[in-house]
């Protein structure tokens, strides 16, 4: 059994405030749970603007939701989705700011790339979601990418509110799908290019028929499926 690394307390008050608020996250709230405005100032009576402190591990990879983030929360409610970098060591804010804080221009650069599209539903900003009530919201979301020499790195993608309640911080094994994409057959591979110029799927003849097959009862399923076999004979 390996060794279990002890945080520091986050009751050390020779910690500022943003990495106090980032052990007690760790060690009193832990990943995916909730905590309320309340419970916050209640343990850091001492730490002026603490709500800002928590706000600030935002910079550094902390993900932490609010009401705006999840509906599901109450406005006094936040949830502490997963941990960014370890603010605590020596020199690791320094650098993980360095690499994941965003202007807001660097944000609007990053929607223009992505044409103002959610990367993982498609849904674009202020379009409604299914239902007709809710309006997405687009934000920035990070990605760990494992590249070919075997270090990761943080990039930046588009992605809607909805889609980024209790996603994480999600992970991309290019190596691993340029891979695949190197070994699709010639026509695959035409097929596919035309997808990303486009920036769209567009569903084939036989995709179509077979998204109504699926919704078909049983008794009409059997009927297509004789009408198809009766045609090979």
């Amino acid at each position: 059994m390996g060794l279990q690394m002890v945080l520091p307390s986050w009751q050390d008050k020779g910690f500022g405030g943003r990495v106090r608020a980032a052990l007690w996250l760790e060690t009193v709230v832990g990943e995916g749970e909730i905590f309320t405005k309340t419970e916050l100032r209640k343990a850091f009576p001492d730490v002026a603007q603490i709500d800002r402190r928590v706000r600030e591990l935002r910079d550094y990879g902390w993900k932490i939701d609010t009401n705006r983030d999840d509906p599901s929360l109450n406005l006094d409610e936040q949830r502490y989705v997963s941990r960014g970098a370890e603010v605590w060591i020596s020199g690791q804010a320094k650098l993980a700011k360095h690499k994941t804080s965003l202007s807001g221009a660097e944000r609007d650069k990053i929607f223009l790339a992505d044409n103002y599209q959610c990367r993982t539903c498609g849904i674009g900003a202020g379009e409604a979601y299914d239902g007709g009530v809710m309006l997405a919201k687009l934000d920035v979301a990070r990605r760990t990418v494992c590249s070919a020499d075997g270090t990761s790195v943080i990039q930046f993608v588009t992605e809607c509110n909805r889609c980024r309640v209790g996603g994480g911080v999600r992970e991309v094994d290019l190596v691993g799908f340029l891979a695949v994409v190197k070994a699709l057959a010639p026509l695959e591979r035409q097929v596919l290019a035309e997808w990303m110029e486009a920036d769209r799927r567009e569903q084939g003849h036989l995709e179509k028929l077979w998204g109504v097959y699926r919704t078909l009862p049983e008794e009409s399923r059997a009927a297509v499926k004789q009408a198809v076999s009766s045609d090979e004979e």
